[in-house]
């Protein structure tokens, strides 16, 4: 105890010094704290645009569907199966979904089509279709036409009104067609989506496949993402994997994974620059001081203080200084944290146009996450023990009688 006692006396008799290397660490902890909040907030909101625009957070197949997308890897929802998933207290939506390949036509010009007979309600919880609704009008109860992306419906020459025929594999290979009233027409900000869409209500789908209660999945949607592990973990016990296969949405999506990774990667080695230059300005005070007190030290072990114990009371004011720069740091970027997860920044509306061009909202909010505290916290502190070496080193070679003529 003796020895915090003096570490902490030592520490304010330098207040001009103390207050200098405190407020670098503050700087740097401050900084870091915002950029990664701000990193990792844009990934969150980036990860709920995406799965929201489609796949949802987890998906529930058929064991071999993922691999083999066709119908005969489809299932039948069953009221065990619907009991299980009702039971899941993390899932806030299930969107079931019956999807497959279809041959899209209109006089004698013909389009290959993703056609997904889906649940209108549950499905515009998930993906807010509604939303997306350029003309005519989303699904009603009880509905039998379809729904037709924007650039399908210009390659076909159809709108609103007019009528669709589509011509498929069925389940089990039978032949499928059918002829249905375009009700409304969806853009996509991916072109690829936008020439490709058909969305019919999923009892309309299971007649036109020949397909009675089955789906190809359900895309589930959480209210806390942080919770997915949680939710995939439950799924899993629950579904058995003879059957069923649980997926996440970073299998769904590896690609925008390893986007957030390489990002990720690059704001990290950003942050190492940073606290690279603060480590060198703690290492630059803590040099200083120790050639200030090479007479204190000279004495100090002349009268019979061990070195050993000198060398931890440096090292204990260097964990002090940081100590303090970390938790002033933190208080402080915990306001503009807090503020800007609450008012995320918007970037104006010819931004918000061009990002909504491609389903993703133009707002960065910044995340509050105590792992991000507490990571920037154990960096300092790792900086300071590595800076506190050389003092330590110093003293365990100091030679009494040229430290004090010095």
């Amino acid at each position: 105890m003796i020895l915090f006692t003096l570490a902490w006396r030592n520490l304010w008799r330098n207040k001009r010094r103390t207050l200098i290397t405190a407020a670098s660490v503050f700087f740097a902890v401050l900084l870091a704290i915002v950029m990664r909040s701000f990193q990792e907030g844009t990934y969150e909101k980036m990860i709920e645009n995406v799965v929201s625009f489609y796949s949802g957070y987890a998906q529930i197949h058929k064991t071999g569907y993922w691999d083999d997308q066709s119908l005969d890897n489809s299932f039948e929802v069953n009221p065990a199966f619907t009991q299980t998933l009702e039971n899941q207290p993390l899932v806030a939506d299930a969107v079931p979904r019956l999807e497959s390949f279809a041959l899209a036509s209109s006089g004698e010009i013909s389009e290959g089509c993703l056609l997904i007979g889906t649940d209108p309600g549950p499905e515009d919880a998930l993906t807010h279709l509604s939303g997306m609704i350029t003309r005519g009008r989303y699904f009603e109860p009880g509905a039998q036409g379809v729904m037709v992306a924007e650039g399908l419906s210009e390659k076909l020459h159809l709108g609103v009104n007019d009528t669709l025929v589509l011509i498929s594999q069925g389940y089990q290979g039978v032949t499928s067609a059918g002829k249905y009233v375009i009700t409304g027409l969806v853009k996509f900000g991916s072109p690829e989506l936008n020439d490709r869409m058909v969305y019919l209500p999923l009892p309309e789908a299971r007649k036109f496949y020949g397909a009675p209660d089955r789906v190809t999945s359900f895309a589930l949607s959480i209210d806390d993402p942080h919770q997915v592990p949680q939710l995939l973990q439950s799924l899993k016990t629950s579904f058995t994997s003879e059957e069923y296969e649980v997926m996440g949405w970073k299998d769904l999506m590896p690609e925008l994974v390893q986007l957030i990774e390489a990002d990720r990667a690059g704001g990290i080695l950003m942050m190492a620059i940073l606290y690279t230059i603060i480590g060198f300005g703690m290492f630059g005070t803590v040099l200083m001081m120790t050639a200030e007190r090479q007479y204190e030290m000279g004495v100090m072990t002349a009268i019979g203080m061990k070195k050993s114990r000198l060398a931890a009371i440096i090292t204990i004011e260097t964990i002090m200084i940081s100590m303090i720069g970390v938790v002033a740091g933190a208080i402080g970027s915990l306001p503009v944290v807090v503020y800007f997860h609450q008012n995320p920044i918007y970037l104006g509306d010819k931004m918000a146009e061009a990002y909504a061009e491609f389903g993703m909202e133009a707002v960065f909010p910044m995340a509050i996450s105590p792992q991000i505290f507490f990571s920037q916290a154990l960096v300092v502190f790792i900086f300071a023990w590595l800076v506190s070496i050389y003092p330590a080193w110093k003293i365990m070679h100091l030679n009494p009688i040229k430290a004090m003529h010095s």
